[in-house]
């Protein structure tokens, strides 16, 4: 489909807003009723697939001094969440992009913004709620080992696509492509290349957002359940959160955004797990978190139904101004 050809123009600002709670990287959305009325005529006439959505609201350049402000007044407002940290992502601005956009209405460039709370410390509103990101992920998750939904659906589907390939000079570029996205043939796993690996499927046209794009793209009718779909580039704009974040914190300590103001080491483990999707050695973690001094023991302790009772640490902002790269040092199995 063509997209149509506007001179209007509107900003919209969206928020990735991460949380962890029990081990499990949360990330919060619309969906159903909450969907506004181009996603629904948008979604009625193929031109979408039905999904959550992130939170998002429009820029008044008249009311808002400047786009962070915009953001924490038009969606953290709207929601009623307390933001930690925050930070501007990506402008997402491709022509088709937007459901608005695509009915007929002006040009959408999004602002994509990574924020970071407490899950505990809000209620979704109507028609939200918190999902795993790996919902929409699932192949990003290794830290019970490599997916096996890697190796039984995804090799496959991208193994035909390879082979697809017009010529051997383009069969060879996916197939490295493939190698160095999804760890085959021997290749490492990279868990910050999460966009990457979105990316590459979406242009095999193996997600199921992939059908309202252009011309070109091997399509599988109907696509295969590779993860939730979201509207619009909804994934596509949380892929960039995700690796950014998984990048973020090894050298900056975005993590205790995440946590309450006390917390154990095994805690702390579990929510750097979380995010990064990959197990990490116990000992070798806790040695450097603690020969790092990023965090201090409070001297209290934290009772426990089985075992030992845990001792309980906080985040040492000191830190912040002893050296510029402070985030949790990382020490995989892998």
């Amino acid at each position: 489909m063509e997209a149509p050809k506007h001179t209007d123009m509107i900003i919209d600002l969206g928020a990735v807003i991460v949380a962890v709670t029990d081990g499990r990287p949360l990330v919060l959305v619309r969906h159903g009723p909450a969907l506004d009325e181009a996603e629904a005529r948008s979604i009625a006439r193929g031109f979408d697939v039905a999904g959550d959505a992130l939170p998002s609201g429009p820029f008044d350049a008249a009311r808002h001094r400047t786009l962070d402000i915009g953001l924490r007044e038009t969606v953290t407002g709207r929601i009623g969440v307390t933001l930690g940290y925050v930070e501007q992502l990506y402008t997402f601005g491709d022509s088709g992009r937007h459901p608005r956009e695509r009915e007929g209405g002006p040009r959408v460039i999004s602002v994509g913004y990574l924020a970071l709370t407490h899950e505990a410390d809000m209620t979704p509103p109507e028609n939200a709620a918190w999902r795993s990101w790996y919902d929409y992920f699932p192949w990003e998750d290794w830290r019970n080992g490599r997916p096996v939904f890697i190796d039984k659906v995804i090799a496959p589907l991208l193994h035909a696509w390879i082979q697809a390939g017009p010529a051997k000079s383009e069969q060879r570029v996916r197939q490295d492509r493939a190698n160095i996205c999804f760890a085959l043939d021997g290749a490492s796993w990279d868990e910050e290349i999460v966009l990457e690996r979105y990316q590459l499927l979406y242009g095999a046209g193996l997600v199921a957002e992939a059908r309202r794009e252009g011309e070109g793209v091997q399509r599988l009718q109907p696509p295969p359940p590779l993860g939730n779909p979201m509207m619009s580039d909804h994934r596509r704009i949380l892929a960039t959160a995700m690796g950014r974040l998984r990048a973020k914190l090894k050298y900056r300590p975005v993590v205790f955004d995440l946590m309450p103001e006390t917390f154990s080491l095994f805690q702390l483990q579990r929510t750097v797990e979380a995010i990064l999707g990959t197990p990490l050695h116990k000992q070798n973690f806790r040695r450097l978190v603690e020969n790092s001094r990023i965090v201090e023991n409070t001297g209290e302790i934290q009772p426990q139904q089985r075992g030992r009772p845990a001792a309980l640490f906080r985040f040492r902002r000191e830190v912040l101004r002893e050296r510029l790269a402070a985030g949790v040092r990382i020490s995989s199995p892998r």
